[in-house]
């Protein structure tokens, strides 16, 4: 029982050390058993009260990807731009790094309509637990009930060898993305996710912050030591 459980959880965290944005996709058509379990994934994830207030309209007709790629098409030209005005003259701007992900971007705008699945996911607002909608600041605690089952799906699309992104610049066109996919109000979107089988490597290591930047001890700021309370 042992030997499997560490089985298990050098698989997990493998799926997890190695989940990258991957935005170079073939047309190859994704078996039907595989989009099943990818989808089964994400209905396993938490809800608050269990409900699943969310939805997820697999996109596959030629033309109502083309109307997707139409409305994401110009968002991430716009996005693409203010994004460099913003990092370039930053501390530790990496202009090599944003230049891989611009151009990684760019082939995912000008070739949406070519992956073989766009899993759109939406939302009934309605059901969600919104306990921070009286904040003077952004809310964000009703996507709790939502961005788990996005996650369960991206996990599941490694562990199948899917190449998969998680976008949200749909977004800011909204209302184009609920006329094409006949999404009834109040319903909205919270992700648009293309995948499909990756052109290269797809997967692999990725880069992020160190533990000593994300994690605190007790109060906001305080060292968190790796080693542990009695280290």
């Amino acid at each position: 029982m042992a030997e499997t459980d560490e089985t298990v959880r050098a698989a997990l965290y493998g799926l997890m050390s190695t989940q990258r944005a991957v935005r170079r996709l073939r047309p190859d058509p994704i078996p039907d058993d595989v989009l099943q379990r990818v989808l089964q994934a994400a209905a396993w994830a938490p809800t608050g009260g269990n409900v699943q207030p969310w939805r997820i309209i697999v996109v596959r007709d030629p033309e109502v990807k083309a109307k997707l790629a139409d409305v994401y098409r110009p968002q991430w030209e716009a996005y693409a731009v203010g994004v460099r005005s913003r990092l370039e003259g930053q501390p530790g701007f990496d202009a090599s790094a944003l230049d891989r992900t611009a151009i990684a971007g760019d082939h995912l705008a000008a070739h949406l309509h070519e992956a073989p699945a766009i899993l759109v996911v939406c939302f009934d607002p309605r059901r969600l637990a919104v306990t921070d909608a009286g904040q003077d600041r952004v809310s964000v605690v009703g996507g709790g009930s939502i961005y788990p089952a996005v996650q369960n799906l991206l996990l599941a699309c490694v562990a199948e060898g899917l190449g998969c992104t998680l976008t949200t610049l749909h977004c800011l066109d909204e209302p184009a993305v609920l006329e094409a996919l006949a999404i009834p109000a109040p319903w909205a979107t919270a992700a648009m996710i293309p995948i499909g089988y990756p052109v290269g490597k797809g997967h692999g290591p990725i880069s992020r912050r160190p533990l000593s930047e994300l994690v605190y001890a007790d109060t906001f700021r305080t060292p968190f030591e790796e080693a542990g309370p009695d280290a």
